[in-house]
């Protein structure tokens, strides 16, 4: 059974095509990963399909009464309610349920029979409903739900306009799973998860009997739970059958058999046009000249799909520093509560050093407490004079100044040329360049805070969840530039298979924190 069918969808923003007639169509219990590189037009699909955005062509049609959750990147809370408050949202209709009934039973104490017979129906079929939707074991379902996201360590009863972004997208995630809707839309929901709870969702997903849409860059998760796969690439997408090592494999074997058809046909195009321009002006020939001609114009010509441009990172290295780096004493973390046990370490030059575990305990306040964006509880860092840091923090509000000016904001000395060709070495086009940041997709504007850091001669390399948004070869990339790079780094990320084989060090800050874990 289809329950959404996509047909010949077109869009596109002024001269730039995203997609062009596609077709896409999702089976009830399909698990689907839709992938592609970063600006390819993944996020626009989503908002396409959910209404948020009308295509130039095309239409889109679910089926009935299905119901939908989507997780996009850029989904919003409102100010003043806690976080069980948001998520005992979901379970409204059914409080409102249980509000009729009770009035209902205060209306029995003043009725006629028929009245009561009437009341008594529908109190027992409301009774049924509530029941049979387990009204009754809602907080223990969210409890279930909000701790394996990780939510009961940050506080049900937290304002939410006292979180961080990362935490934000946890309470919206974890409200996304409790609707249960027929479909799930989910636009990198691993982006602000550690990796237990990575895990946590992972399964989920697995056990989940409704069809879902998911957009992720990290690979070994989609890997594990899609069993269907679309590829958005120069604005064409193409479905798939198999998990993301099986699209790999067979996108492969079709680029290749792409481009033998290619050459065949390029020969033969070559060969016509030879005989054509022989053969055309003798009279004798001249009819076969023409019957070729007229092949050569019926032609279906093949094209090769235009290749991406592919980032290409390298971070400018400082003056060598002295041999400590960072030297904490007695360092506590936290905001306005102790988040950490008193920390002694000693980060030395060249070392290389990856910071795990759960979401809260501090990775994101270690950073900035060494910066000195927020103070410590207590303790001290002593930071090398001679350090020059470049900090790539994991949440930066997107600006309406264009990416050139974001550049120019922090280096007015370089010229417009000079700019353009930092970006481009990032992967970003021209329309990338001029667009306003806000406009940009989440992969693009990490690309240009990136640029940014690359520009700065540093010895001590400071990311806190660079891979969020970026695409396979920009990770790749990413990767190859911070091995290469020879000065000391510091690293929060939640993919261990993008740092395992390059890290000296793991710091796992479940053994300095006062929660329980």
């Amino acid at each position: 059974m289809s329950i959404l069918n996509v047909e010949h969808v077109t869009h596109g923003f002024g001269a730039r095509r995203i997609l062009e007639d596609a077709s896409f169509r999702l089976l009830k219990g399909e698990h689907v990963g839709l992938v592609g590189a970063n600006g390819e037009g993944k996020s626009t699909f989503l908002n396409i399909i959910t209404g948020k955005l009308m295509p130039d062509e095309g239409k889109v049609e679910w089926c009935n009464r299905v119901t939908t959750g989507y997780l996009d990147q850029n989904s919003t809370l409102t100010k003043g309610k806690s976080i069980r408050d948001v998520l005992r949202e979901v379970f409204q209709h059914m409080t409102d349920l249980e509000a009729d009934m009770i009035a209902m039973y205060d209306r029995m104490a003043d009725c006629s029979e028929e009245e009561m017979t009437n009341l008594l129906e529908e109190v027992g079929e409301i009774q049924h409903l509530l029941e049979h939707n387990g009204f009754y074991t809602i907080d223990v379902k969210i409890e279930e739900v909000a701790g394996g996201l990780g939510l009961r360590d940050i506080g049900l009863d937290r304002d939410v306009s006292d979180l961080s972004g990362g935490q934000r997208a946890k309470v919206l995630l974890t409200k996304l799973l409790l609707q249960n809707p027929m479909i799930l839309i989910l636009d990198e929901p691993t982006n602000f998860l550690d990796e237990d709870h990575i895990r946590w969702l992972k399964n989920y997903l697995l056990e989940y009997d409704n069809a879902f849409i998911l957009v992720s860059h990290d690979i070994p998760f989609l890997n594990d739970v899609v069993n269907v796969i679309y590829h958005v690439e120069n604005a064409v997408l193409t479905r798939y059958t198999g998990n993301y090592e099986q699209f790999q494999e067979m996108y492969a074997l079709k680029k290749v058999q792409i481009e033998k058809a290619y050459d065949r046909q390029q020969k033969e195009i070559e060969h016509l046009e030879d005989f054509i321009a022989r053969n055309k002006a003798r009279v004798a020939t001249t009819n076969m000249a023409k019957s070729r001609q007229k092949k050569l114009d019926k032609m279906d010509i093949i094209e090769l799909a235009r290749e991406k441009v592919k980032p290409s990172f390298q971070f400018n290295e400082a003056r060598t520093p002295g041999k400590v780096i960072v030297h904490a004493k007695d360092l506590i973390l936290g905001y306005h509560e102790p988040l950490t046990n008193p920390i002694n370490f000693v980060l030395e030059r060249g070392q290389k050093v990856a910071i795990k575990g759960v979401n809260g305990l501090g990775k994101s306040t270690l950073l900035k407490t060494l910066f000195g964006i927020i103070p410590p509880i207590s303790g001290i860092s002593e930071l090398d004079p001679y350090l020059f840091p470049g900090y790539f923090e994991q949440e930066e509000a997107a600006k309406d100044r264009t990416a050139l000016e974001e550049i120019w904001a922090e280096y007015p000395g370089l010229t417009n040329g000079e700019v353009r060709a930092a970006l481009a070495k990032c992967g970003l086009t021209t329309n990338h360049i001029t667009s306003q940041m806000i406009a940009l997709s989440g992969g693009e504007n990490a690309k240009v805070r990136l640029c940014k850091l690359m520009l700065k001669n540093i010895n001590f390399l400071v990311l806190d969840e660079p891979t969020n948004h970026l695409d396979t070869d920009a990770k790749e990339e990413l990767k190859r530039a911070i091995k290469a790079f020879k000065g000391t780094v510091l690293l929060v990320c939640h993919e261990p298979e993008f740092y395992e084989d390059w890290v000296t060090d793991v710091w796992n800050v479940e053994n300095w924190t006062t929660k329980i874990v």
